[in-house]
C-alpha cells in the first residue's frame, strides 16, 4: 500500500512517500532525492508502474490548490512532472477534495478520469476532466444523463467490469445559495460519458472512503457534522459502516467496527486487497498513524444455494453452476435492480418529485417519467393535461371557455372529460431537451458562470442564470413587468420556496390585478380538470400585526384580499384558495398547499456581463478580502483568504485559528490591548511587563514563549523561538495560558494580587479600564484620559469619542461649538452662546 503527501501538524520529519507491506505488517521510507512539494486533498491513480499525482492543496507560501501531474515510477522511485503535450488544449481546474481513477475508453485508450473537487477560482466543479495517458493530453468533455452536482471531499470507486465510477457523498453547493454535506450516489458510465442518480445513502457525509467487492460498495468514516453555529448533535467522527449493493439498488447499515478503542475518523485512505479492506490515518482531532484491516465475507464459504443467496448484508452472492460466487456488474443481464431483490418500500411518486429538470427525472432508478407539463412523477402515473381544443371539438364553441356555473351537470361532466388526454412523457433521458436554465444552476460562482457564453452572472441574488432567448423562458408566462409559473405539487411553504429558487426566481409576490387575474384564470382551469389547487403565494407574517411579501413590497394590494375570517392564527404563511370566492387564507409554513406559484424578474436578453471580481483565494490582505460583505473570509492565523462558501472545506483539521470577515483592525497580536483579548486568539501571548500592573505586549508565541518568522506567514515552518522578546532577566514574565491575576492597566498596584488599590491617572473601574467622568480617551494597557473639550457648554462627553453632551439650549457639535441654525439659533459658542432668532 502506498502512501504518498497528506496532511501533518510537522512537515519538517515528514516522509513524502511511505510503502506499507501487507503482508509482513510493515513500513518502508522511500527515500526521494527530489520530486513534489508537499500537499493534501489530491488524488492517486495506479497505471502499470506509474502512479499519477494529481492537483491538492500545497502547505507551502500562500497555500494554493494546484493543477500539478506528477507522476512517481515504483521500480526507479523517481518523480517525474509531466507536461502537456499540447498548448491549445484544454486547461485543467486546478481541484482539491476531487478523486481520480484510471479507466478504459471504447477506443481503447486509458485516461485518468478526475472527478468533481473545489477549485479557489471556479468554486465547486460539477464537471469530468481526463487526462490521456498516451496522448499525455486534457480535456473536459461534456457528459449526459443526469444534471449532477459537484462537490469536495466525495467518495468513489471504479468497476473494472462496468467501467463505470460510483461516487458518494461530498460537502457541495445545494440550492438557495446553501452549502453543506449530501448523501447522494452517482453512477458515471465512462464509455459514454453519461451520469444515473442512484439511490441516496440517508446519511450524508465527507472525507469518507469507500471500496467495492462482491458487487458491493462499502462505506466508511468520514464526517457527518452539517452545523455550523447551531449544533444539532451530528458528530465529526464517525465510524459508520455503511454498504451499497448494486444489484438491489439498495443501502444497509453494517456494524460498527468493535476494535476496543475509537475508530471514529475522517480524511483517511482505504484500498482493497485479498478480500480485505485496509484504512489508513485520518483525523479524529488527533492526526491518526494506524492501519485498520476489514476482511469481507467470502461467497465461497456457502455450499448451499439458500445461504448463498441471502447472504449479507455488506456481500452479495450468486448462485451459479452449483457454486457461490460474488455477484457482479458484468453477470446484470437486465436493468438494476436485478429480479432478485425485493421491492422499494419508497412511494416513487415522493421521490420524483424533487427532480427539476428532465434529465435527472429520466435518468435515475426511482422508476420516473417526465410530463410536459414540466413535472416529474412515477413512470406508473398518468400524465394528463387540459386541452381546449380537444373540449372545442367535443362539445363546439361552447366549451371554449364557459363559466362552469353556466352549464348543466351533463354539460359539466361533458367539458371535463372532453378537454382531458393523456400528455406527453419522456422515460428516457437522450429524448430529453436539456435548458439553458439547467446547465447554470449548476455554476456556483461569477468565474464558472462566465465560461459559458449561455450564462450570465446575477450579481444581487449572486446566481448563475441562463441568457434568455426570449423574455421569460419555457414553461413561464410573461405578465406585466414578471414571469410568472403555477406548479400543482403537494409541498411546504420551504420547499416551494426552494422549487422556485431553482428556477431563478421566488414565490410569487402578486402586488399587481393583471398577475392576480391571470392566476384566477388559470386556478380556474385546474378546476376543470378536477385537480384540487389552492397554491402557496409570497405573503409572510412579519410581525404580529405585519404581512409582507416576499418582495419586500406591503401588503395593500387591492385585487387580493383575505377571506372571512382571515387571517387566522394558525400560520405565519398565506395560499390562495380559488372557490365560490378567491381569497388568501393563512396556514402553517410547515403545512403543505396544494400547488405553488413562482415569479422571476423579465431580464432583458441584452443584458451586459459584468467583469468578475477578484477571487477571494487572489486577495492577499484582511481588507481586501473582507471589503466585500460576506463574499470572502480572512483566516487572521494562515494568512489566507477562502470563499464564505467554502470555509468548512478549506481548512478541515482545524488549521484556521480565528476568523474575520470585517474587522481587520485587531487581526494581528500586536493591535490587541489587553491580556484577556490577547490569549482569546490561540496564536497570540502576552507579556507582562515589571510593574506588575496589568501593562503588557500582545506578540506572536507558543505556550513556551514568544516567537519570531523570517517571512509575514505566521506560523511559518521556521518560526523560531525568540526569548528577547520578553526577557525574563529583566523582570518581564510571559503568559499564554491564564492572565496574570492583577490587571489594572498599569493605573494601579494590586491589592491580595488581584483587586486594583487606587485607579490613578483620571481612570476608573474594577480594572481602571475606564476614564472618569469629564474625561475621555483609551486607559487599557498604559493609555491616557484627556479632559473633556466643550467650551463651557458641558461637563460630560463620550469617554470612547470626546463627543460632548451639550447641555445649552441651541448648541450642538462634538466640541459644543456651534449653534443650531437649523432652528433659528444664532451666536458665538466659543466665546459666549447662542440665541433664538426671533421675527417681530
Amino acid at each position: 500500500m502506498w502512501v504518498i503527501g497528506g496532511y501533518t501538524f510537522n512537515y519538517s520529519t515528514f516522509h513524502m512517500v511511505l510503502n506499507y507491506n501487507l503482508e509482513s505488517s510493515t513500513w518502508d521510507v522511500v527515500p526521494i532525492n527530489s520530486g513534489p512539494l508537499q500537499r493534501y486533498g489530491h488524488s492517486l491513480a495506479l497505471h502499470q508502474d506509474n502512479i499519477y499525482m494529481y492537483g491538492g492543496k500545497l502547505e507551502a507560501g500562500s497555500g494554493n490548490v494546484t493543477d500539478e501531474l506528477w507522476v512517481f515510477n515504483i521500480p526507479r522511485r523517481t518523480w517525474s512532472l509531466k507536461t502537456p503535450g499540447s498548448p491549445v488544449q484544454e486547461q485543467p481546474y486546478a481541484v482539491e477534495g476531487h478523486s481520480a481513477h484510471l479507466a478504459e475508453l471504447t477506443n481503447g485508450d486509458s485516461v485518468m478520469v478526475v472527478i468533481f473537487g473545489y477549485s479557489p477560482i471556479y468554486s465547486y466543479v460539477s464537471k469530468v476532466q481526463e487526462y490521456n495517458i498516451r496522448t499525455n493530453t486534457w480535456q473536459v468533455p461534456e457528459s449526459h444523463g443526469a444534471m449532477v452536482q459537484g462537490g469536495y471531499g466525495h467518495s468513489s470507486v471504479y468497476d473494472r467490469s462496468s467501467r463505470c465510477v460510483y461516487v458518494h457523498g461530498g460537502y457541495k453547493a445545494l440550492p438557495a445559495n446553501k452549502y453543506g454535506l449530501v448523501d447522494e450516489l452517482y453512477r458515471y458510465e465512462v464509455p459514454t460519458r453519461t451520469w444515473v442518480i442512484l439511490r441516496e445513502s440517508g446519511s450524508a457525509r465527507y472525507l469518507h472512503t469507500a471500496v467495492l467487492s462482491a458487487g458491493t460498495l462499502l462505506v466508511f468514516g468520514g464526517n457527518t457534522h452539517n452545523d455550523t453555529s447551531l449544533s444539532n448533535g451530528a458528530k465529526c467522527f464517525s465510524a459508520d459502516f455503511l454498504a451499497y449493493d448494486i444489484a438491489c439498488d439498495e443501502w444497509k447499515v453494517l456494524p460498527r467496527p468493535d476494535l476496543h478503542r475509537d475508530m471514529n475518523r475522517f480524511g483517511h485512505t482505504s484500498v482493497i486487497s485479498n478480500g480485505s479492506m485496509y484504512v489508513f490515518g485520518g483525523f479524529s482531532g488527533v492526526l491518526l498513524n494506524d492501519v485498520l484491516v476489514y476482511t469481507f465475507p467470502s461467497c465461497q464459504a456457502f455450499s448451499e444455494e439458500q445461504r448463498c443467496v441471502t447472504a449479507g448484508p455488506g456481500i452479495r452472492c450468486v448462485w451459479l453452476r452449483e457454486h457461490c460466487v460474488p455477484w457482479n456488474t458484468s453477470q446484470a443481464k437486465a436493468s438494476v435492480p436485478a429480479s432478485f431483490c425485493s421491492t422499494h418500500n419508497n412511494v416513487a411518486e415522493e421521490r420524483c418529485f424533487k427532480f427539476s429538470d428532465c434529465v435527472s427525472c429520466t435518468a435515475n432508478t426511482n422508476g420516473c417519467q417526465w410530463c410536459e407539463e414540466k413535472k416529474c412523477i412515477s413512470a406508473s402515473s398518468n400524465c394528463t393535461v387540459l386541452t381546449l381544443e380537444l373540449a372545442e371539438q367535443h362539445r363546439g364553441p361552447l366549451a371554449l371557455a364557459p363559466p362552469p356555473s353556466m352549464l348543466s351537470d351533463h354539460q359539466l361532466s361533458v367539458w371535463k372529460q372532453g378537454a382531458r388526454r393523456m400528455g406527453h412523457s419522456v422515460q428516457n433521458f437522450t429524448k430529453c431537451r436539456v435548458r439553458n436554465e439547467q446547465i447554470c444552476s449548476k455554476l456556483v460562482n461569477c468565474k464558472s458562470c462566465s465560461l459559458n457564453p449561455s450564462c450570465q452572472w446575477e450579481l444581487q441574488q449572486q446566481e448563475c442564470h441562463a441568457v434568455p432567448a426570449q423574455l421569460c423562458g419555457e414553461g413561464w408566462h410573461h405578465i406585466g413587468e414578471a414571469c410568472l409559473r403555477i406548479n400543482a405539487s403537494r409541498e411546504s411553504y420551504d420547499n416551494a420556496q426552494h422549487y422556485c429558487k431553482n428556477l431563478g426566481g421566488n414565490i410569487a409576490s402578486l402586488t399587481t390585478a393583471k398577475q392576480v387575474d391571470f392566476v384566477l384564470d388559470e386556478l380556474q382551469k385546474f378546476q376543470i380538470q378536477e385537480k384540487k389547487i389552492a397554491p402557496w403565494v409570497g405573503l409572510r407574517k412579519i410581525n404580529i400585526s405585519y404581512w409582507g411579501w416576499e418582495d419586500k413590497s406591503p401588503f395593500t394590494n387591492s385585487s387580493l384580499q383575505w377571506l372571512p375570517g382571515e387571517p387566522s392564527d394558525s400560520g405565519f404563511c398565506a395560499y390562495l384558495e380559488r372557490a365560490e370566492v378567491a381569497g388568501l387564507k393563512a396556514n402553517p409554513c410547515t403545512a403543505n398547499a396544494d400547488g405553488l406559484i413562482c415569479e422571476k424578474p423579465v431580464v432583458s436578453p441584452n443584458l451586459g456581463a459584468r467583469p468578475c471580481k477578484t477571487p477571494c483565494s487572489l486577495r492577499a490582505s484582511c481588507a481586501n478580502c473582507t471589503s466585500q460583505a460576506m463574499e470572502c473570509m480572512w483566516c487572521s492565523s494562515t494568512q489566507r483568504c477562502v470563499d464564505s462558501n467554502a470555509y468548512v472545506i478549506s481548512f478541515p483539521y482545524g488549521q484556521c485559528l480565528e476568523w474575520q470577515t470585517g474587522d481587520c483592525l485587531s487581526q494581528n497580536c500586536s493591535g490587541l490591548r489587553t491580556c484577556v483579548q490577547c490569549l482569546e486568539q490561540a496564536e497570540c501571548g502576552w507579556c507582562g511587563d515589571p510593574s506588575d500592573t496589568g501593562k503588557g505586549l500582545c506578540v506572536e508565541g507558543s505556550y513556551r514563549g514568544p516567537l519570531k518568522s523570517p517571512s509575514r506567514q505566521p506560523r511559518d515552518k521556521d518560526t523560531m523561538l525568540e526569548p528577547a522578546l520578553c526577557p525574563r532577566e529583566k523582570g518581564f514574565h510571559w503568559a499564554y495560558i491564564q492572565c496574570p491575576a492583577c490587571q489594572c492597566n498599569g493605573h494601579s498596584t494590586c491589592v491580595n494580587g488581584r483587586a486594583c488599590e487606587q485607579c490613578r491617572n483620571l481612570t476608573t473601574g474594577p480594572q481602571c479600564q475606564t476614564c472618569m467622568p469629564g474625561y475621555h480617551g483609551d486607559p487599557t494597557n498604559g493609555g491616557k484620559c484627556h479632559a473633556c473639550r466643550c467650551n463651557g457648554h458641558a461637563t460630560l462627553c463620550q469617554v470612547s469619542t470626546g463627543k460632548c453632551h451639550c447641555q445649552t439650549k441651541g448648541i450642538k457639535g462634538d466640541q459644543c461649538h456651534l449653534c443650531d441654525s437649523e432652528n433659528r439659533y444664532l451666536g458665538n459658542p466659543l466665546r459666549g452662546t447662542c440665541y433664538l432668532q426671533t421675527t417681530c
